[in-house]
């Protein structure tokens, strides 16, 4: 008979912290850091954070932030945000949401060319430069990847490199995770593809139908340094926002995101708008492909261009011009394989 009531509690201990952890949602929270402390280590400034947690629990935490806010991710019930909400320091917090990938043709719209325009001798390609990729992760083993001509990073660089079998080189010089403790390869594609576009090393040529394919790419002695915050097709902005954190910490000078919301969000509640201005401040400049910047939004701290959502499809790209008054029915389809050079011309923005 002892034995069944205990039995009973148990199940009913289980059936109650089911229901609580059913009820867990993760917020994003912003705090305003008090005026009588320091916080020059971050064990220090994460030992503060825990303190606004349910029992300072640190396994509530999702991500901590030093750089592109005061503040954590952490999973909470709606009753524990309350209890949060009327501490000291505590600004406001906001349910995390979902970003989806985004996808370009850069290269091909610029009119990059080998051995035209910005490339012509002498081209520095990039060198030095460490680029920043918010996506799905890498294929290190990827020949694009490969750090033959490429010198090795600045002396800055404080990234790490989080593959165990695969290794960084002076190319892929780092790879972090901010999605569920894997590991940054990309089981996606996305992340390997924008890493290419922006920071591809030099490949030989390939020939498709007898007639030579052109692999263009923007920074080929570029270093590349990879975060991922996608799983799959679906980007958390807590994420998002870790992983520009930690791309500051590290010393990048360009971040490039090809993520992007549905819709227009107001400043405060956008993350890339919010992450990337912090990145601004420390001198990084931002590349956001996220078409919600083009509903009437001009962001100064950004430099955005527009695609379609990623769809895995090679019909073309969407391009609006980057203009206050542009009026949003002066649409551009650009097909991929019938790009002219007045295709790529200053007419489309006039």
């Amino acid at each position: 008979m002892a034995s069944m009531f205990l039995f009973s509690i148990i199940l009913t201990f289980i059936f109650h912290q089911a229901l609580a952890n059913s009820n867990l949602e993760t917020y994003i929270v912003h705090l305003s850091l008090p005026e009588d402390r320091i916080f020059e280590q971050s064990e220090s400034l994460e030992s503060w954070y825990h303190s606004y947690l349910p029992d300072r629990d640190p396994s509530r935490i999702v991500h901590t932030y030093r750089h592109v806010i005061n503040g954590f991710a952490a999973k909470l019930t709606p009753r524990e945000l309350e209890e949060i909400e009327k501490k000291d320091g505590f600004l406001y917090a906001r349910p995390e949401k979902k970003y989806s990938l985004h996808t370009t043709r850069t290269p091909t719209f610029l009119g990059l060319n080998q051995n035209n325009g910005p490339w012509t001798s002498p081209a520095s390609f990039g060198k030095g430069v460490i680029i920043g990729v918010l996506d799905t992760g890498i294929t290190p083993s990827h020949p694009s990847f490969d750090d033959k001509g490429v010198p090795p990073p600045p002396a800055k660089w404080k990234g790490k490199c989080e593959f165990n079998k695969e290794t960084c080189n002076n190319k892929l010089i780092g790879a972090r995770s901010f999605v569920d403790n894997e590991p940054p390869f990309d089981q996606e594609g996305h992340g390997t593809h924008t890493a290419k576009d922006c920071g591809r090393n030099f490949v030989p040529v390939p020939m498709l139908l007898s007639k030579p394919m052109a692999r263009i790419r923007i920074s080929p002695l570029a270093h590349l340094a990879i975060y991922r915050v996608c799983k799959g097709k679906n980007c958390f902005n807590s994420a998002i926002l870790a992983g520009i954190d930690e791309a500051i910490e590290d010393g990048v000078d360009v971040i490039s995101m090809s993520i992007g919301y549905y819709t227009s969000l107001p400043f405060y509640k956008d993350s890339i708008a919010i992450g990337s201005f912090a990145a601004m401040k420390k001198g990084i400049l931002v590349d956001a492909n996220d078409k919600s910047y083009f509903r009437g939004k001009i962001v100064l701290w950004l430099m955005t261009n527009e695609t379609d959502p990623y769809t895995n499809r090679r019909s073309g790209a969407t391009s609006r011009c980057c203009r206050p008054d542009f009026d949003e029915r002066r649409e551009f389809r650009l097909h991929h394989f019938n790009l002219s050079k007045d295709a790529t011309s200053n007419t489309l923005c006039e």
